[in-house]
């Protein structure tokens, strides 16, 4: 049960870069439980201002692309200067993560002793992956366990819930997908209290059409054996 029918105490913190023809859509559904949203636009060349502003997002621009680690370090620090936040959640653009799991999230950081709740897409059996992007992220978390001490089964999820003392102590410095990598190191190095919460994440055809899959399957491979 949802202790805080408005949920006026959270934010949503979307990273967006080029997705006009889903964010007003995203940012409208979610916005039916999560009234405070916030999105980064990373230099956009498109109309995703316009649609995230059309969907009821208040939009924060980056005026050229820095990356997605840029760009969630920007919304945080602007959610965290919001009246009343206490609660922070990542969530993408494009439509790949659900609401229902965001808050789910956010209900367990009211009700546990968590600092943050990180999505996992192998914890059930909702998330449909292909045999590439489920071999990556398995060594993507091997390799987190053993350069940082933190147990996850899905280290490189961009679905995460965040209370303020865990969004007052990470410090996003990789702007681009190595962001992932420092935010579970620093779950360790701030000694965050940690969970994970399995999460449904639909791979449209959207995505798919774009290749995201495929390339941030590519660019964590790039992370975990350049960094």
């Amino acid at each position: 049960m949802d202790r805080n029918p408005s949920n006026a105490d959270t934010w949503l913190v979307i990273p967006l870069y080029n997705e006009s023809s889903v964010v007003r859509d995203v940012v409208k559904d979610a916005r039916v439980t999560f009234p405070n949203i916030v999105c980064v636009d990373d230099g956009s060349t498109d109309a995703s201002v316009a649609e995230a502003l059309a969907g009821g997002a208040v939009v924060v621009r980056h005026p050229i692309n820095l990356g997605q680690g840029a760009a969630l370090q920007t919304g945080l620090e602007f959610a965290l200067g919001r009246p009343g936040a206490e609660y922070f959640v990542t969530f993408d653009s494009d439509g790949q993560h659900q609401v229902s799991d965001a808050l789910a999230m956010v209900e367990r950081l009211r009700a546990e002793p968590y600092d943050i709740i990180v999505g996992s897409r192998f914890l059930d059996g909702r998330t449909k992956a292909g045999a590439l992007k489920k071999v990556v992220l398995r060594m993507a978390v091997l390799f987190e366990r053993l350069s940082t001490g933190v147990r996850l089964t899905d280290a490189h999820n961009g679905l995460r819930a965040l209370n303020r003392h865990a969004a007052t102590s990470l410090r996003i410095h990789q702007n681009r997908m190595a962001h992932a990598s420092e935010i579970v190191a620093q779950i360790g190095e701030h000694k965050l209290r940690y969970a994970e919460q399995p999460v449904h994440i639909v791979y449209t055809d959207y995505s798919r059409a774009k290749g995201q899959s495929l390339w941030n399957s590519v660019n964590i491979l790039s992370e975990l054996f350049i960094k």
